[in-house]
């Protein structure tokens, strides 16, 4: 056993402070009371939390969830720990059906085998999304929703990004419902109006992907998907929180409508954790300068956003307390997913993260160790 001390313990809704955090592979307990011949780890009055959880990223260090390799999948596991990441779900791109299928079988034989942050799935973004509002996806490949695509890996798949709106969405979203309720489907990628998004959500649509990016803009007469979905309490929702994708004026706004349905994801590319310069996205070639990843037309393509610093943005830029800011990348991914993780709870995976007033991530402990 071990026991973390010294730290501000964070749990959903307090800050804890003279508690140590006993544990091993699991979470026993949080005491004032340590018990004796234990390992003691001096935590030196750093913030301790559950681990992130980032459900939205396609790569970082140099590796993309596309290459469709185990080094390139250990690359990103590896690489994660540094931003506090403990588990993340491996995010596809819009590419061709062969590239798409290699690269789920890729996560499906290794995702046990990676050696840093665990793999809990995989987040299926595209190809059966509008080409209006394609983004940073290649719109040369986007195809109407097809099962057959999928079906061989639907195991893995935990959450599927889709554009209501385009032809045989209905039916496909019905049928995963019904078929497979624990995947989770997403709106995005979509110029679904108010109306298409309302009814989109009797079908099964349940969350939404990097909200305001990949929708049309909320207008005050034409609200569209943006509007359906901060009104309606049911659906969560994820932003990319780099104060490029959308203003930072609008973090208290959407945390006051949405609350703990809100989930801090980075949706970041290869080039997360490296140098500015040029990188690949989904077959496209993306400049990284000055935190900002562009196609050459100059649409956003990803991010190289890091979890740890996301919490620090809602921080810096919010009124939001600290323990319902750690919320976003703990409990309420951990919730969405139906996954025992994502709080310091008796029973738990001990996926820990210890990080200073700077949000500078000083250790990660990955079922205790």
């Amino acid at each position: 056993m071990k026991a973390i001390i010294n730290s501000k313990i964070i749990t959903n809704n307090q800050i804890l402070k003279n508690h140590a955090l006993i544990f091993n592979n699991k979470i026993i307990d949080i005491t004032e009371k340590i018990p004796k011949n234990i390992e003691i780890i001096d935590a030196k009055g750093a913030y301790l939390s559950a681990g992130f959880i980032d459900i939205h990223i396609h790569g970082s260090g140099g590796a993309d969830v596309m290459d469709s390799s185990f080094q390139s999948l250990d690359t990103i596991s590896k690489t994660l720990l540094k931003t506090g990441v403990t588990s993340f779900l491996a995010t596809t791109m819009t590419m061709s059906s062969r590239e798409i299928k290699n690269a789920l079988y890729n996560v499906q034989k290794y995702k046990d085998r990676v050696r840093g942050a665990k793999i809990l799935g995989v987040h299926l973004e595209g190809p059966f999304i509008n080409p209006s509002k394609a983004g940073a996806q290649n719109p040369q490949y986007i195809q109407k929703p097809n099962f057959e695509l999928i079906k061989e890996y639907i195991d893995i798949i935990k959450l599927i990004t889709i554009a209501p709106e385009v032809e045989r969405a209905e039916e496909f979203i019905e049928y995963l419902k019904k078929s497979y309720p624990d995947i989770i489907l997403s709106l995005g990628h979509s110029s679904a109006s108010y109306d298409q998004a309302k009814e989109s959500f009797k079908w099964g649509i349940a969350h939404a992907t990097h909200l305001f990016n990949g929708m049309n803009p909320l207008h005050h007469r034409e609200i569209g998907a943006v509007g359906a979905i901060l009104e309606d309490n049911s659906i969560s929702c994820e932003i990319i929180a780099d104060n490029i994708h959308i203003h930072p004026a609008l973090y208290n706004l959407i945390y006051k409508l949405k609350g703990d349905k809100l989930i801090l994801i980075t949706d970041a590319m290869r080039a997360g954790c490296m140098k500015s310069g040029e990188y690949n996205l989904g077959g496209q070639k993306v400049i990284v300068k000055d935190n900002k990843a562009i196609l050459i037309d100059g649409t956003l393509a990803g991010s190289v956003l890091k979890l740890n610093e996301a919490l620090k943005n809602l921080y810096n830029y919010s009124n939001i307390k600290l323990p319902e800011i750690v919320s976003m990348v703990t409990s309420s991914p951990a919730k969405l997913l139906g996954l025992n993780i994502g709080e310091l709870k008796r029973g738990y995976s001990a996926d820990i993260t210890l990080f200073d007033k700077e949000f500078n991530i000083l250790n990660t402990y990955i079922e205790g160790s």
